[in-house]
């Protein structure tokens, strides 16, 4: 074999590795901070992709960011146009039928968001009233059971932010939404006289990341990197910058 050939032969045999390295596509609604949202450059960024991007390092793989809007989200697995779901989805026994989901990595429940003299004190009084909620959530399904499927009292958003926007302006008696975001939109909004209500009724969820049904590999070194960072510290020094101790 002489040099010339033997340097062809290398930089071919480079150039396949580079060529053959997967990149994972991510798809993320950055409208839903703390755990997604665009920075002043676009960029996607927040809890989720802090997550993910440092259980990917562990994994030895490589993730790249997409925002996604929320509705049709998930039909980016089936197409294959991306390979991971990262926007702070609920893992619930429906979702598990047509995706499947890494293990948890956040614990989360609904919130109920009022105005600051409103009469309304529990779930229960939302019963007609005008409730906001983002399409598609967990939100909504549990809104729905109370006020039925078709209820004209559902007042659906692209985004809850969007939802508690509405409330302010009086569009709505009240939104139901996740904790994590309810609790930063009224962080980010000292002026907002709102006030946020729990109750028992409500059962905790768990986030997870969502891949392809089907995809056990991928789903294995997901696995892999968020038991490693959750082990080494890192998962918890990520909780800290975004919701405190």
């Amino acid at each position: 074999m002489n040099r010339l050939f033997a340097a062809v032969l290398g930089l071919a045999l480079v150039a396949g590795a580079q060529a053959a390295e997967k990149v994972y596509q991510v798809a993320s609604d950055a409208a839903y901070a703390p755990f997604e949202w665009q920075d002043k450059n676009q960029k996607v960024v927040g809890f989720d992709i802090d997550v993910l991007s440092a259980a990917a390092a562990k994994a030895g793989i490589k993730v790249q960011f997409h925002n996604t809007p929320w509705e049709g989200i998930f039909a980016t697995l089936a197409t294959g146009d991306r390979d991971i779901v990262a926007s702070a989805v609920t893992i619930t026994p429906e979702r598990k039928q047509t995706m499947d989901f890494s293990d948890p990595y956040f614990e989360a429940k609904q919130l109920i968001a009022v105005t600051a003299n409103s009469p309304i004190k529990r779930f229960a009084d939302l019963k007609g009233k005008k409730v906001g909620v983002q399409t598609g959530t967990t939100g909504d399904e549990v809104v729905q059971k109370l006020l039925g499927k078709t209820s004209p009292n559902i007042k659906r958003f692209e985004s809850t932010p969007l939802a508690l926007q509405e409330l302010l302006s009086g569009g709505v008696d009240a939104v139901v939404a996740d904790n994590g975001v309810v609790v930063n939109f009224l962080a980010n909004n000292k002026n907002a006289k709102l006030k946020t209500l729990d109750d028992p009724s409500f059962a905790k969820e768990h986030y997870g990341f969502a891949v392809k049904k089907g995809n056990k590999d991928l789903l294995a070194k997901i696995n892999k990197g968020l038991a490693t960072i959750k082990a080494d510290g890192t998962y918890d020094k990520i909780y800290r910058k975004y919701f405190g101790n």
